[in-house]
């Protein structure tokens, strides 16, 4: 794994020299043409900066799912091998990356932290014609239009936005504010939340913006708070929204929080401490504190036997289910491996029942599931069904 620094100022200006590097690595050798006999995946995701923690409980999530299988022999008796990079969430050193591992000749990519990274490698994936699997976003500009390369196995932001908007309004409250991280992924978590309250014939009553891998809230607190909301939906990363929690209920704010997945939900929670109590996060994965189903039970036994470089929360038991379903697409793709017989292969994953969770993929469906639960915060850190 890479150990790079968060992206500050001078890691940004060492971007496009980093890229001039990866593009003269294309004439070097092929990682498959020097003989490696392990099924290599490659993943930029970040390692460092304000949403490390996606990335690194992902990753280790991964790892469980792949080094359980490697101690059983592999994959028709080949090793999974995950190469991981850092790209501190910032698009260009993803892009950088990518090509490194494009070049490296991966397999596929897999497990990709984050809307705009996403967005700026599938595009290099689909011209390489490389599987692009599980990435950790719900956006649409990733699903629509079809992409037979991109794998997608969780829920989208639209189907999040729609869960929360219905508890919302269900319980009473009609006026819904979204401070969104203003990118992207940002946008992505905005136009779901307007097309869900959109259906009840309501609107946000106001939008704020924080810019991506800061934690300067205080212009969103001002435009938000004045609209009076009754619950506020945050679509950005665990650090800039707890920032936001803090800073509005100094202000006085005594309404309700909502976040979606992506947030990090553990990673929120530690974040706030006590001030977690009562914040919402949508979830797109089965509750990973408890054996309630067959598949957590298997996670928890690999996640406890990994402390405590593992822990068990929602970003890792995402890697693992995200591992544990590209190795049926590994094994479904038989002993002639080719990036054709991957896609092939996780095609054929259709209504497959991996321990209590369902994925269905499809030639034309490349969306896995749609399953979207609540949970709630109190003010140990722990998280609630």
């Amino acid at each position: 794994m890479n150990d790079k620094p968060p992206c500050t100022d001078a890691r940004r200006q060492a971007l496009k020299q980093l890229a001039g590097v990866a593009a003269a690595a294309l004439g070097t050798p092929a990682l498959a043409q020097r003989g490696n006999r392990n099924i290599v995946l490659g993943q930029s995701a970040a390692m460092s900066g304000p949403a490390a923690q996606l990335g690194i409980q992902f990753r280790h999530g991964a790892l469980l799912a792949f080094d359980r299988a490697n101690a059983r022999g592999g994959v028709n008796g080949r090793s999974v091998e995950l190469r991981s990079m850092d790209d501190g969430y910032e698009p260009a050193w993803c892009q950088a990356n990518t090509q490194v591992l494009l070049n490296d000749d991966v397999l596929a990519l897999f497990g990709y932290v984050g809307t705009p990274t996403s967005l700026a490698a599938l595009p290099m994936a689909t011209t390489a014609k490389t599987p692009f699997i599980a990435p950790f976003t719900g956006a649409q500009a990733l699903r629509e239009p079809f992409n037979r390369y991109a794998f997608h196995l969780r829920a989208s932001y639209f189907d999040e936005s729609a869960r929360i908007v219905n508890q919302v309004t269900q319980v009473g409250m009609k006026r819904v504010a979204v401070f969104h991280q203003n990118d992207s992924y940002g946008q992505a978590g905005l136009a779901g939340v307007t097309r869900a309250l959109k259906l009840l014939q309501l609107e946000p009553v106001a939008t704020g913006t924080v810019e991506r891998n800061s934690v300067e809230v205080a212009a969103a607190v001002a435009q938000l708070l004045p609209s009076r909301p009754e619950a506020i939906v945050q679509v950005s990363a665990y650090k800039s929204c707890a920032a936001f929690v803090r800073a509005a209920r100094r202000a006085g704010y005594a309404g309700q929080f909502y976040n979606v997945s992506f947030v990090g939900t553990q990673a929120l929670a530690d974040e706030l401490g006590p001030d977690a109590r009562g914040v919402v996060v949508s979830q797109v994965m089965p509750y990973p504190f408890a054996p309630l189903i067959p598949l957590t039970n298997e996670f928890l036994g690999a996640a406890n036997a990994a402390q405590p470089k593992v822990q068990a929360n929602y970003s890792s038991i995402e890697g693992y289910v995200a591992g544990r379903v590209v190795l049926e697409g590994l094994r479904r793709a038989g002993a002639g491996l080719t990036r054709e017989g991957l896609i092939a292969g996780l095609e054929s994953i259709q209504n497959v029942d991996f321990g209590g969770f369902f994925v269905d993929f499809g030639p034309r469906k490349h969306v896995g599931s749609s399953f979207v639960d609540l949970t709630i915060l109190d003010g140990s850190g722990r998280v609630r069904r």
